[in-house]
């Protein structure tokens, strides 16, 4: 998959993108991703980037024509948004979930602009970008940041980025559920036991743990998630009894 990614600041990048999962499935050409510098696509000596805004009021707005300059210059007059959407990292977009991560992986290419200053053009909003994601309810300094978690995310549920190929189907949000505990050895710490169930061997009785710990910790912790997961009649029997046994106390 190739993620162009669009900001004023291709520095942040490399750390991130040089480590762990991300850097092996870079070096194994799973991904590939290319920063663009918007700066470049400037044309006066001090490479202006922003200007006022009209009308006043405080901040600065990243100018129209960079951008366009440089999306087009790498994507085409005429990207097509189907292929390859072009993305805004903005407070305003869609709020980013698992979801939203699973149905861009099946996209061959996708770009990210970062946006900086006081906010962009609204004709780049208008004319340019395709969608707009928000990856929370908080105001960050730019873009940057909200593209590496898109990149992150996107790329552990390629295929062949894990090393475990079901590895990404467990993760917290990918079943619709909170992730179970994990243990490892010792199987005793400071007196502090591995639950037995894990020790068994007992394949079946596993599963069966695993299942009521995701879904006891998704009923404490987020049980707005309940409403929108497929339960089977076991989970619901299982949850009517938490639910009695969390009344009585």
């Amino acid at each position: 998959m190739q993620f162009e990614v669009f900001t004023l600041l291709p520095e942040v990048f490399p750390s991130y993108l040089d480590t762990s999962i991300l850097k092996r499935a870079r070096e194994r050409g799973l991904i590939d991703v290319r920063l663009h510098n918007i700066r470049e696509y400037t044309h006066d000596r001090h490479h202006t980037m922003d200007d006022m805004p009209y009308g006043g009021g405080g901040g600065m707005v990243l100018k129209p024509e960079p951008v366009f300059e440089a999306i087009e210059s790498v994507l085409g007059g005429a990207a097509d948004s189907s292929a390859c959407p072009i993305i805004l990292l903005t407070p305003q977009g869609r709020v980013f979930n698992q979801s939203i991560a699973a149905e861009l992986s099946q996209l061959p290419r996708i770009a990210l602009l970062c946006g900086r200053y006081e906010g962009i053009d609204e004709r780049i909003r208008r004319h340019l970008i395709t969608d707009e994601i928000s990856i929370g309810d908080y105001v960050l300094t730019g873009g940057e940041l909200p593209a590496l978690i898109l990149i992150d995310a996107i790329t552990r549920l390629l295929p062949d980025v894990l090393g475990d190929p079901t590895g990404a189907e467990d993760d917290s949000h990918a079943m619709g559920l909170l992730e179970y505990p994990h243990y490892t050895r010792p199987p005793d710490f400071r007196g502090w036991m591995v639950p037995n169930v894990l020790l068994s061997g007992d394949h079946g009785k596993i599963e069966k743990w695993r299942r009521e710990q995701a879904l006891e910790r998704t009923y404490l912790k987020r049980p707005d998630m309940l409403e929108k997961v497929d339960l089977s009649e076991s989970d619901r029997d299982f949850l009517q009894k938490l639910r009695s046994e969390t009344k009585g106390h």
